[in-house]
């Protein structure tokens, strides 16, 4: 693979840095650790972004082969799975996000926010724990302060009592008596930076928006008797300031609203995204030949999750037509905001694989996927499709069987076979293959629409 040279500098920089600091994988990494890799890290991507709008790029190309990329990818990993290792909780949930407080010289030190269904979806769809992590985590899920029990399904983050007017903005007695600035200007009546109200309690001045203001009221007061302690205590004022509020924490709309993907709300997207992640997750087990107990729990949190969706649901209790895609649920409310979502599209790929469709290298494939028994028809039905041409077709289906279109082309499985598939074609020639993949030439023709392929029959075991 030919890449810029200095692409190829940037990447191996990046690489040296993270082999010569591989000894922290080894146990947790420590503030001054986590600081160190942060600078270092950082330092490379600064100096190549700044190559880059100083004089471009110089035209100039290097080669990287195969083994080059392999090995570069095996370094970076084990950080991210150390990283993933590291953000697991007690209970088998992941910490979704990482608040970092960087204490230049010293360290970086690593808060969390609480729980969130985000980072359950994301570790899932990462593809790095084992079958029996997995169920762990989707057992704890479902006891978890993020299943919703009325909608059967998961809210994004646990709700919570939000702090009324009155006990915002205080700063405990303790830490204002930890300062002799603040004490000061209470004894003095300034109330630049602070004051007592009629109950007794502190707070900071009303009109501060951000640390920023504080910053520059506490510049004023340099000028000024308290230029002393201003200097001295700095640093401690702006740590209270930030102790009282956490802005460090806030999280927008999700910590504040009550709607819009707010406190208690359903973000229909997010589960769409969870099922999908579980899907996965079920087949890779059954292809690395995890326990059959194991694969059949997988299972079984798949279809809960999958049952817990809109369209398995009544009006009454989705609050809207079912059959409709909405942006979320509110905690008081049904579905709100029709189609503002992208849910559908892990939706669609969810059914595929549920069905047993799989592509690989360019081959498509059919199986029996994670189809319940009640799908399978037990008298015959006619199965309704548009084809290629536009035109609406009809075909009868058996006791037995099941029907979908891919690509338009209808697949018709019969359960209760050999292993096999026959192909019917546009000039009416027909053609039987064993086994449940198609070659990549047979399987194009279908992914191009051709028309050459006008339904598939699919045999399988029951």
């Amino acid at each position: 693979v030919e890449i810029s040279t200095e692409i190829a500098d940037f990447l191996t920089r990046v690489e040296q840095l993270l082999e010569e600091n591989s000894a922290v994988l080894k146990r947790s990494i420590t503030d001054s650790e986590r600081l160190k890799i942060m600078e270092a890290l950082g330092t490379a991507g600064s100096d190549y972004r700044e190559l880059i709008y100083k004089s471009g790029y110089s035209g100039k190309k290097v080669s990287l082969s195969k083994n080059e990329l392999l090995r570069f990818t095996e370094t970076v990993l084990p950080f991210l799975e150390h990283s993933i290792d590291a953000n697991k909780r007690e209970d088998n949930l992941y910490h979704s996000y990482n608040l970092i407080s960087v204490a230049p010289g010293e360290g970086t030190s690593v808060d969390y926010l609480s729980v969130m269904l985000e980072g359950q979806v994301a570790v899932l769809s990462a593809g790095y724990l084992q079958a029996e992590e997995v169920l762990k985590l989707l057992d704890s899920l479902r006891k978890s302060e993020l299943y919703r029990q009325d909608q059967n399904s998961y809210i994004l983050y646990p709700n919570k009592d939000l702090p009324g007017f009155m006990v915002k903005n205080v700063i405990p007695e303790a830490r204002v008596k930890d300062s002799r600035l603040l004490t000061q200007l209470l004894e003095t009546g300034n109330k630049a930076l602070i004051e007592k109200d009629v109950n007794g309690n502190y707070h900071f001045n009303g009109n501060f928006h951000n640390a920023n203001d504080l910053s520059r009221v506490l510049k004023e007061l340099e000028s000024s008797d308290y230029a002393t302690l201003v200097k001295a205590e700095k640093e401690l004022i702006l740590d209270i300031f930030e102790e009282v509020f956490d802005h460090k924490s806030f999280t927008g709309r999700s910590g504040t609203f009550f709607g819009y993907e707010g406190l208690g709300s359903i973000y229909w997207h997010m589960v769409s995204k969870l099922l999908l992640a579980v899907m996965e997750c079920s087949r890779r087990a059954m292809v690395e030949g995890a326990p059959n107990a194991v694969v059949k729990a997988l299972m079984e949190h798949y279809h809960e999750i999958n049952e817990g969706i809109g369209v398995h649901k009544s009006p009454e209790v989705y609050g809207a037509f079912p059959t409709d895609p909405y942006s979320h649920t509110p905690a008081t409310k049904g579905a709100q905001q029709p189609g503002m979502t992208g849910q559908v599209k892990e939706d669609i790929l969810s059914r595929f694989a549920e069905l047993g469709v799989s592509v690989q290298n360019g081959k498509l494939s059919f199986g029996t996927g994670l189809i319940e028994k009640e799908e399978i028809l037990k008298e015959e039905a006619e199965f309704a499709y548009v084809d290629l041409l536009g035109k609406e077709r009809a075909l009868s289906l058996s006791p037995g069987s099941l029907g979908f279109t891919y690509c338009q082309v209808p697949v018709i499985y019969n359960f209760g076979s050999e292993e096999g598939m026959e192909l019917l074609f546009r000039n009416g020639d027909s053609e039987k293959k064993e086994g449940l993949t198609l070659d990549a030439e047979t399987s194009n023709k279908i992914f191009q629409r051709s028309g050459d392929i006008i339904r598939i029959d699919v045999n399988l075991p029951k």
